[in-house]
């Protein structure tokens, strides 16, 4: 733990004759306790508390707590189930993180023009749609992260949550060819009408807002700040236009049907991008759903 000490200054005669007339007096200021904790399970998200500047390292992982005191951090799917926590000042401990038990699902009828762009116009608009991606998530903006807590972006049941498996078997309505694809569900579905109001489950600044990418749809990302992004897909209508702040529970977009959809819902991912690392490969999806267990605090 860090010591902070203040020097506070008691003048005992005409303080104008310099040191020689002071005395001083060493007060130890309230100790900063350090520490990790939040959504302890694979895909969760972990919240470290310190002195402004501590560095934290999380399994492996470097981060500097800015101004609020905090450095956040997102966990992988396969995140061990004990993880070590360390700070530069000597404070350590160790995390229990619960395992997943996702479900593998097969989902056959499907459109596969939907699960892969397979003519060359499809493939241009999945090439336009993913320059468009990459440029956006290398984006960061200030912002409380995950410190103010989540609210459910749409008032609606939850349909499908983060983390099966899906293989998905079809036939393409372009060519008349069958086509089979596996792939993770990495967002938490809910079951949307078209037109249902898209709020922001928190504060943040938006990175991307487009009507019409190849397998999301409409779609809005939002940063919140630590490098935690929501990412709301096949919307309807979109509201925000690129550069806006918004608070949270303010109007994003509307849901809809359209992209990579086999019916009416909102899709809403959560992305961490780690603030202090350029590689962006090393970015990773965590469920939205623990995010909504996290403390509210304002």
């Amino acid at each position: 733990m860090r010591d902070l000490v203040l020097m506070v200054v008691f003048c005992t005669g005409a303080c104008a004759a310099g040191p020689a007339g002071a005395e001083t007096e060493l007060i130890p200021a309230p100790v900063i306790e350090e520490s990790c904790d939040g959504a302890l399970m694979q895909g969760g998200f972990l919240i470290c508390r310190g002195a402004p500047g501590t560095v934290f390292t999380v399994a492996g992982r470097a981060l500097t707590t800015d101004a609020s005191g905090t450095a956040q951090f997102g966990l992988r799917t396969d995140t061990p189930a004990v993880i070590g926590w360390s700070s530069d000042s000597g404070a350590y401990g160790d995390l229990t993180i619960a395992a997943r038990k996702d479900d593998y699902r097969v989902i056959e009828g499907f459109d596969c023009d939907k699960v892969d762009a397979r003519t060359e116009e499809q493939k241009a608009h999945a090439a336009r749609s993913w320059v468009q991606k990459q440029d956006a998530f290398a984006k960061f903006n200030d912002g409380p992260g995950a410190l103010t807590g989540f609210i459910k972006p749409a008032d609606v049941p939850a349909s499908s949550p983060f983390g099966p498996t899906r293989k998905y078997i079809g036939v393409s309505k372009v060519t008349g060819e069958p086509c089979e694809s596996v792939s993770v569900h990495q967002g938490y579905d809910m079951a949307a009408p078209v037109g249902t109001p898209v709020v922001a489950p928190a504060a943040g600044t938006v990175i991307l807002a487009d009507p019409d990418l190849y397998y999301e749809g409409g779609a809005v990302f939002l940063d919140h700040g630590h490098g935690v992004t929501s990412v709301f897909m096949h919307l309807s209508e979109v509201d925000v236009s690129v550069g806006d702040t918004v608070a949270r529970g303010d109007v994003l977009a509307k849901s809809g049907n359209t992209g990579r959809t086999t019916g009416p819902h909102l899709h809403w991912a959560v992305k961490w991008r780690n603030p202090q690392a350029d590689d962006r490969g090393g970015d990773f999806y965590i469920d939205p759903a623990l995010l909504l267990d996290l403390p509210v605090t304002d």
